[in-house]
């Protein structure tokens, strides 16, 4: 076992099969999300918890679980996140009602944030910077490696069994990983014992989640009154100045929860900027992408993630290559790249999406995106943590993993405010439009019927209508002509609300692929590490 420690890649085998297991769960319940909502009847707007109530734990958790990790051990905290998520997926498995999977999913979301800052905190300890490219390059091919099993294994399972196995899945990763941890991963401490910022703690906590919640929820109450006196708005501006007292306390402490010399160091602060919007953009792409190929396409949930596996495929392949170049390049334009790269693909999917696509159609586009996705992990993660010293790697994996879920929260909320609108006017239109092909006495019945879906909140899995239902005492031959037409109906729509929606994406990503011209090179960001060393020399000696 000794010989199996000194191992840094079998130590980075073991830490990688802990992230695979929850970026396979990511891409899995993205799979089944019609099949979900089908199972329990439930509105866009819900199945929106199912994914952001996960997001939601994860984000506001990830900063104090990365200050764990230096406090109690990292191989420690790492062990107690796979063992937190793996019990929370045997409960997502076993839901009865939407509440239920959504209370779940809160519980991996705890999981998930004291699992994943460790990974990065231990390959920064463990690896040189000069290898450490090739490392995150690895790690970060795990995320192709589990974006086509997700799909393509989740498609397999709820085609053919049910959505609930996509959660058992985890369950023999989860073991797996929990006693390989102990076996294998060093216990690294580094300097004395350190003590835990409560007020900290509890200021970021309550912050983030004032934040993330507003973001989240904001569409869900029309951007207005929550409850009582209390709106939207107040909760995010409340967010906003608890997070601005959280900066001044810190700054007080000799041992802050957030070490603000990070932000020093200029390539730091644009990575986490960087990661934030390749989170939004991702989302961007799959929220809306999957909707499309399983309810308006109408194809299996396994025909859809084979539709999108040859992305994940590239991806695996390239990753690894980058990080490598980016060891020796510094990894500045193989970023930006990869940023604009991956906005083409999705522009490209954009132009193509019509109600005929077929899955072939999507090749090209696929492969593409798989190539600029493949050239924005290794790089980003190299470029943030390359001149971080191993006792701030828990504290800055951290923040890097904060502010790229709190990109996804904030796509999250951006994509689904976006996707909303756009449908609501759309299917409006389209049903309209449709009407007319009916006889005069159905043609108000129809709209109607539309109206009340959109009020209702629209199931974009059910029967591919949008959740259109037909009034009681409609003739045979009149309803069966209604339902055709209400497909037409909803298939137009949600094809024109998909592509703005997406759009709002790539103006992101292409604005990330621009800042990277302002990163450092690789001498000028040793030399600039050097001196910020002096900024924090004491903070974890």
């Amino acid at each position: 076992m000794a010989r199996l420690r000194s191992n840094p890649w079998i130590v980075l085998l073991v830490l990688c099969m802990g992230f695979f297991m929850i970026l396979l769960d990511t891409t899995i319940v993205n799979i089944a999300i019609p099949s979900i909502i089908d199972s329990f009847q439930a509105s866009l707007d819900q199945i929106l918890w199912v994914l952001n109530a996960y997001i939601l734990v994860y984000a506001v958790l990830l900063i104090t679980a990365g200050r764990l990790g230096d406090l109690f051990g990292r191989r420690q905290l790492f062990a107690v996140g796979v063992a937190v998520f793996t019990i929370a997926s045997a409960l997502a498995g076993q839901a009865q009602d939407i509440n239920q999977l959504i209370a779940a999913r809160i519980l991996q979301g705890l999981g998930g944030a004291l699992l994943t800052p460790q990974t990065l905190a231990i390959l920064t300890s463990i690896f040189p910077p000069e290898k450490r490219g090739t490392a995150f390059g690895i790690w970060g091919a795990v995320g192709g490696v589990a974006a086509i099993t997700g799909p393509t294994l989740g498609g397999l399972i709820v085609t053919n069994w049910s959505w609930r196995w996509i959660f058992y899945v985890n369950l023999p990763v989860g073991i797996l990983a929990f006693v390989a941890t102990f076996l294998i991963i060093p216990d690294l401490r580094h300097g004395r014992r350190h003590s835990l910022d409560i007020v900290g703690v509890v200021l970021s906590s309550t912050g983030l989640f004032a934040i993330v919640f507003g973001l989240i929820e904001g569409e869900h109450f029309d951007w207005g009154t929550v409850a009582g006196w209390l709106s939207i708005p107040e909760v995010i501006i409340a967010g906003i100045a608890i997070l601005a007292a959280f900066t001044l306390w810190e700054r007080t402490q000799s041992e802050p929860l957030l070490p603000f010399a990070l932000f020093a160091d200029r390539n730091f602060l644009l990575m986490n900027w960087v990661a934030a919007a390749m989170s939004f953009g991702m989302l961007g792409l799959f929220l809306p992408l999957t909707i499309y190929l399983q309810s308006a396409l109408g194809l299996t949930a396994l025909s859809a993630g084979l539709t999108v596996a040859p992305m994940s495929l590239v991806s695996m392949v390239v990753a690894p290559f980058a990080g490598r170049w980016s060891d020796k390049t510094g990894g500045k334009y193989i970023l930006a790249a990869g940023l604009l790269i991956y906005a083409v693909s999705m522009g490209m999917i954009t132009r193509l999406a019509t109600p005929t696509t077929t899955p072939a159609t999507l090749l090209i586009p696929m492969i593409v995106a798989g190539l600029g996705q493949g050239c924005i992990f290794a790089p980003m993660t190299t470029v943030a943590m390359r001149h971080i010293s191993p006792r701030m790697a828990g504290a800055a994996s951290g923040v890097l993993n904060t502010t790229r879920q709190l990109g996804g929260v904030l796509g999250s909320a951006v994509v689904g405010a976006v996707l909303q609108n756009q449908l609501v006017s759309s299917i409006h239109e389209q049903a309209i439009s449709q009407a007319a092909k009916l006889p005069p006495q159905f043609q108000q019945q129809f709209v109607d019927g539309f109206t009340n879906a959109v009020k209702s909140g629209f199931g974009v899995g059910r029967g591919q209508d949008g959740g259109f239902q037909l009034s009681a005492g409609v003739p045979a031959q009149a309803a069966e002509q209604l339902r055709q037409i209400s497909h037409d109906v909803f298939v137009n729509g949600f094809v024109g609300a998909m592509q703005p929606t997406m759009m709002v994406s790539v103006v992101v990503l292409v604005a990330a692929a621009l800042s990277c011209l302002a990163l450092e090179q690789q001498a000028k960001a040793a030399e600039r590490a050097q001196a910020n060393e002096k900024g924090y020399a004491d903070w974890g000696t």
